[in-house]
This record gives C-alpha cells, sequence and structure tokens, in this order.
C-alpha cells in the first residue's frame, strides 16, 4: 500500500496523505473492510478496466434524460441550485453546459437501474463488485465542465466515485458537528458548512475547524482512479478539466446508527426535499 505526499492546508494547515492501494489490495478488503477502517482511499483500477469517454457516453446514452444543475459560478454563493431536466445530447449540443465561469453548468443522472449501462460507462462488473440489493442506493453519472465547485458537505452514505474523464480536485476532511459550524437544518442545509470552501477559511472568524483542517485529504482524482469516501467525512471538489466525467456509487450502511447527526439530518433533509420539490437522485430510466 502507498501513500501520496502530503498535501498544504488552507490557513497555513499541512494536511494528511491521502492513501492510495492497488485493486488488488482493494478486490484483497472489500468495501466491507474500508468502511471499517473508515479512511478515504484512492484506488488505482488496472489497466484492463476502460470506462467511457465523452463521446462513447454521449452516444450510448443521448436520449436519456439527465437533471442539469445551474448556478452562479461563486464559491460563496449561499443558495442553491436550480435544475430542470433535459435529454443528454441536448446537453452535449449546447456549447453554454459546456464552459463558463459566470454560470456553472453539470448534470447528474442516477443510473442504478440499468446495470448494463452502469458496466459499459465503468468498464468492469459493477454489480459483482458493489452489489445491488437493498445496500445501493445510486449509481449517479455526473458530467462537468472546468471550474464547476461542489462545496463543504457530508453525505449519508458510503461513496466509491470513479474518474473516467477528466480531472477534480478534493479536499476531504473527518466527521464532526460542531466544528463545521454546519447551516440550518430547518432550511434543508443540515448536511452543509457556513464554511463553503475549506481551502479558503477565516480562522479568526471558525477557529473550531483549525483541528479539521490539519486531518484534510487534498488530492486530484485522476482517471483509472477511485475514490473511497466513507460516510459522513465533510469534502469539496472543484472540476479541473474542460470536461469531467464520473461515476459515482451511494452505498447505505449501518455506519449512520454511530453516527446520529448524519442520520438525524439525512432524514429531515429527504422529506424537506421530497415536500419542496428538490432533486433527490430518483433512479433515471435510460433509454439507450
Amino acid at each position: 500500500m502507498a501513500v501520496a505526499d502530503a498535501a498544504p492546508g488552507s490557513s497555513g494547515t499541512t494536511g494528511v496523505e491521502i492513501t492510495r492501494m492497488t485493486f488488488d489490495e482493494f478486490l484483497a478488503i472489500g468495501p466491507q473492510g474500508l468502511y471499517k477502517a473508515d479512511e478515504p482511499v484512492v484506488i488505482k483500477l488496472p489497466a484492463s478496466v476502460q470506462g467511457l469517454g465523452r463521446d462513447e457516453v454521449a452516444a450510448r446514452l443521448a436520449e436519456m434524460t439527465v437533471t442539469l444543475f445551474t448556478e452562479p459560478g461563486d464559491k460563496n454563493h449561499p443558495g442553491r441550485w436550480e435544475t430542470r431536466d433535459i435529454k443528454l445530447r441536448d446537453f452535449f449540443a449546447d456549447e453554454r453546459n459546456l464552459s463558463g465561469t459566470d454560470t456553472w453548468h453539470r448534470v447528474v443522472s442516477n443510473i442504478r437501474s440499468s446495470p448494463a449501462d452502469v458496466n459499459a460507462v465503468i468498464g468492469f462488473d459493477a454489480e459483482e463488485l458493489f452489489g445491488y440489493g437493498n445496500s445501493l442506493y445510486a449509481a449517479n453519472l455526473w458530467i462537468s465542465h472546468r471550474s464547476v465547485f461542489t462545496k463543504n458537505h457530508f453525505d449519508e452514505f458510503e461513496n466509491f466515485n470513479i474518474a473516467l474523464e477528466g480531472r477534480k480536485r478534493f479536499i476531504i476532511a473527518p466527521p464532526g458537528v460542531r466544528d463545521y459550524y454546519p447551516r440550518s437544518v430547518l432550511k434543508g442545509y443540515g448536511d452543509k458548512s457556513q464554511v463553503f470552501d475549506l481551502d479558503d477559511v477565516d480562522l479568526k472568524r471558525y477557529p473550531r475547524l483549525a483541528a479539521k483542517l490539519a486531518r484534510r485529504r487534498d488530492f486530484v482524482l485522476e482517471p483509472g482512479h477511485m475514490l473511497y469516501l466513507p460516510l459522513g467525512w465533510w469534502h469539496q471538489a472543484e472540476s479541473l478539466g474542460d470536461m469531467n466525467i464520473n461515476v459515482n456509487f451511494w452505498l447505505k450502511s449501518k455506519k449512520i446508527l454511530r453516527r446520529p447527526h448524519v442520520l438525524g439530518v439525512a432524514l429531515y433533509t429527504y422529506a424537506h426535499r421530497r415536500l419542496n420539490g428538490v432533486y433527490s437522485y430518483k433512479p433515471t430510466e435510460v433509454n439507450s
């Protein structure tokens, strides 16, 4: 097992090395072994695993309905993204969706209902590795252009993220509640921090974050690599490539019972989103 160099952290702190392992090392311990260790890991996929790039994804899934997220190109914008459903072919046909700094565009679709498409896109049998039973909540296809930023937040699922095209910079920090200055649960932002960007933290205003920043992982996820992101860990991501294509798997885990804040926020946020019609990552019917 190898590790990367520690990255310089924000506000003068130094982060912790991200653990790296081969695919064979991952197979030896399996997803459950990573859940138990509860540490983020970058796994190098074998050369025989060849996922699809932009042209192949566009051709195979052209008629698939995806959800287009748009939001101002501002890391400190406090509002929620706007969404609308479009065909994937229409996303690729509109140049405004493929670039821009004033407005960010990304699409997502939960394609777990079509295992054949999932396997074709990522280049291996996802069912064999992760299973398609009750534990798999979503297999999300994400496509974004350069500079698109996902603000600091946590998820209630174990997360495996595969980079197919482009590069993404991740910052990941350990679980916690009070130290991250969470936003309003009642407004549906309980999984998000008042500190949107862990790379730009005013420690005079948010002093409790200093200890968490000292344990952050700061790295770039490259094509041919898969990130394991543990349930409840805070994280953000920034797209670095002109075109960035990722598939991530969200899997339910009993670990959430040991993190009652994550469970409580997840239950309330799910109800809040359903009540207010906010996108909820329901499986998409794929017509390819």
